[in-house]
């Protein structure tokens, strides 16, 4: 019997890239990673959400300004560490699902909503879906934060951090934080808790993004702070004369090839599951 497609996530791949990875021993691409630094804090009227922006594949820096702050509806906001392609698919995932919900209700998102939608698909995955997201909006109910781990656990604090840098960014908030903080106190202390994580972790870096939710707006500020800019730059651009790289044309293209490549026909086998 053939099941319905319910949407979501497909592993049927998986078995296959290992089978292949194991038959003709090259390793399989690493998945992009932002090993991050991502925060939140409840403010008197809102909530300041931050992130940094390097993205990174191994021990190559693969993204120097990648955005790590998703947009889930109108009045909330997620940052999400992990797997890049798992954050931004879950949480684009989660926004539809919400806009459909406001569409049919008339009514708009309450962040409990985002929350429960997002833990029950990642509890699903039982971790195997890598995103670890802070979740943070002002509905109804007020300002309220809250952290998602990938095996679908949360919490629900006035600060949070999540991340390789997130012992860090918690060190400054532990130190700094106090209630009935104003909307330029947690901004200032978001900064330096995100800058913490960039200056004291390797995979976090780039800039740092704020993003402020309060009851009648959404603030978006996009390269907020840039810590790490570049000292030098080169007075003139690379130039290389003509003719430093050869060119091959019509039939020496062919003895080119012959010289420096042994091809080697393979006799088809079937895959093994």
């Amino acid at each position: 019997m053939e099941l319905p497609n319910r949407g979501g996530f497909n592993f049927d791949y998986s078995v296959r890239n290992e089978s292949l990875s194991a038959k003709t021993g090259i390793a399989l691409p690493k998945a992009k990673k932002t090993g991050t630094t991502i925060a939140g804090v409840i403010f008197n009227g809102g909530v300041v959400l931050g992130a940094d922006t390097r993205a990174t594949e191994g021990p190559i820096v693969a993204d120097k300004n990648c955005e790590k702050i998703h947009y889930i509806a109108p009045n909330i906001y997620c940052c999400g560490a992990g797997t890049s392609a798992d954050t931004e698919n879950t949480t684009a995932l989660i926004s539809s699902k919400l806009a459909l919900h406001r569409l049919a209700t008339g009514r708009s998102s309450r962040v409990v909503t985002a929350l429960t939608l997002l833990k029950n698909m990642l509890f699903k995955y039982q971790g195997h879906v890598s995103a670890a997201l802070v979740l943070g909006g002002v509905d109804l109910n007020g300002p309220q934060l809250h952290t998602i781990y990938p095996h679908g656990s949360t919490d629900q604090l006035p600060y949070v951090t999540m991340g390789s840098g997130s012992l860090a960014a918690m060190a400054v908030f532990e130190a700094r934080w106090r209630e009935g903080l104003t909307k330029e106190e947690a901004i200032e202390l978001v900064h330096d808790a995100i800058c913490s994580g960039i200056f004291n972790d390797l995979g976090s870096g780039g800039n740092v993004d704020i993003t402020v939710l309060t009851q009648d707006k959404v603030e978006i500020k996009r390269g907020y702070d840039k810590p790490n800019p570049r000292k030098f730059r080169r007075e003139r651009p690379y130039e290389f004369p003509a003719g430093t790289t050869p060119i091959i044309a019509g039939s020496e293209i062919k003895s080119f090839l012959e010289e420096r490549i042994t091809i080697t026909t393979l006799k088809p086998e079937s895959m093994e599951i």
